[in-house]
């Protein structure tokens, strides 16, 4: 039988709010129950934290770890909850600390190229404030709408421009963090080059709140782009795609965006909202370059050229920014428009080398037929990451089981193409029985150790990663 009650003792609950103020402090059930979940598909569980607090300061988040170190209550720090790995889901109750309020963004250098920020800050909007001064912040996940830097650096996110850019963790130069039993540390620096010490600023980075609740991050930024096109290329095969990202990067071509989406996604797309996908084609390429105008025109031609050499059937090129803006929002339409095809969804996101992601678009296929399950495929193909996107009714229990042998396969054909259980999304606890599989014992021992270092009474989103 669930508790609705927090499990909080009322003088804790009291201290609580004497830190964070009344209002900050949510005990009520139907208060806490939206945060009960994240983005993550998970059937009927119910993961009721005991408490919510709203933290305006590092200050506050010091002395409620304190608190919570002191009482051995576990701590989920939370941002948009559009985690997909369960990653801020309070398993064994607790307190989910959202820093929503945490979102200024304190201070944008030209000069050094970077910027300084709180975790609640929205990465979009993070973006638009960059580009004001001719400048760019390139990690992009999809929900970069409405996903905060907090949780982007929390999961070391990545995105679309992966390919040329890397992912958050380039980015990221230095942190503001609390540790477990409330003191502040300040990791990394504002200099590009630093190898003072250990690089605790990228252990943080990706370890998805077991190791500390950040608090503030310095972010590098680059010169903002001159010029950028899209280009969506048609394929009556996804063999012909995929060959044609092998061609575009084998002459030397490296596109902001080498992306890919297949019939059933675009189909799913097309069913809930019109967007001109081509729907009799097995898969398109979704393909952007930036740079100097010059330079985007000539690396357009060549890449129009390398497909039409592998089959392409229509390539259409974006003329101006309403036109790129039309093709991004088909291609990030994708998870929302797979989601209204059964009640839930479940976005997987295994990594492989580029010369074995052809046998790895396979496996899916084949893997999804062979467990009667519809799956629809897209993903960052010009890094090896492949989202199959699974639509699920986790209520039909043989469904639930039959996609979990599913997943298991994915992850084992991943590593056995020499890749890897995630490229952005994180472990969280979906993954969490891979980890020795994929990373081998003697690297969870190393794991766990620096975890008891770090948060010894295991208060610090436990449940998840290790």
């Amino acid at each position: 039988m669930l508790e609705y009650k927090t499990k909080l003792e009322k003088k804790i609950i009291s201290e609580l709010k004497a830190i964070a103020g009344a209002n900050n402090v949510l005990e009520e059930y139907e208060d806490r129950y939206c945060y009960a979940y994240d983005a993550t598909a998970i059937g009927d569980e119910l993961y009721l934290p005991d408490a919510v607090i709203l933290p305006e300061n590092k200050e506050q988040i010091s002395l409620i770890l304190k608190i919570a170190n002191k009482n051995r209550i576990p701590v989920i720090t939370r941002g948009a909850g559009t985690n997909l790995v369960g990653g801020c889901i309070a398993l064994k109750g607790g307190i989910v600390l959202h820093t929503s309020k945490m979102n200024k963004i304190i201070h944008i250098d030209k000069n050094n190229l970077l910027c300084q920020v709180e975790p609640g800050v929205v990465i979009e909007k993070l973006q638009q404030e960059a580009e004001k001064l001719g400048l760019f912040y390139p990690p992009d996940p999809a929900s970069l709408r409405v996903s905060t830097i907090g949780g982007s650096i929390a999961q070391s996110s990545g995105g679309p421009r992966g390919f040329k850019y890397g992912t958050t963790k380039d980015y990221v130069l230095g942190l503001e963090a609390v540790m477990a039993d409330g003191t502040i540390i300040k990791t990394g620096g504002k200099t590009v080059k630093n190898v003072t010490g250990y690089n605790l600023t990228q252990l943080l980075v990706g370890s998805e709140g077991t190791l500390g609740v950040i608090t503030e991050a310095t972010l590098r930024l680059i010169p903002k782009p001159e010029e950028r096109q899209v280009l969506l290329a048609c394929f009556e095969s996804a063999d012909e795609a995929v060959n044609a990202v092998t061609g575009i990067i084998s002459a030397k071509i490296t596109p902001s965006t080498l992306d890919i989406m297949d019939k059933n996604t675009m189909q799913t797309i097309e069913k809930f909202h019109k967007t001109g996908l081509p729907t009799d084609m097995d898969a398109v390429l979704v393909i952007e370059v930036d740079g100097f105008k010059e330079s985007v025109s000539v690396q357009a031609d060549q890449i129009v050229n390398i497909c039409n050499e592998f089959g392409a059937k229509n390539i259409r090129a974006s003329k101006n920014q309403q036109e790129a803006d039309e093709i991004w929002f088909a291609r990030r339409s994708a998870f929302g428009a797979v989601s209204r095809l059964r009640p839930n969804v479940f976005t997987e996101d295994a990594v492989v080398p580029r010369d074995k992601i052809p046998e790895m678009f396979k496996e899916i296929r084949r893997i999804a037929n062979k467990y009667d399950l519809t799956v629809c495929i897209m993903g960052h193909i010009g890094d090896g990451n492949i989202h199959p996107n699974f639509s699920l009714d986790l209520r039909d229990k043989d469904e639930a089981k039959r996609f979990e042998k599913a997943a298991e396969e994915i992850f084992n054909s991943a590593l056995s193409f020499g890749g890897t259980l995630s490229g952005e999304h994180g472990i969280g606890y979906h993954k969490l029985a891979f980890m020795k599989k994929a990373l081998g014992e003697k690297n969870i021992e190393i794991m766990q150790a620096i975890k008891n270092i770090f948060d010894p009474n295991s208060i610090l989103n436990p449940g998840k990663v290790v």
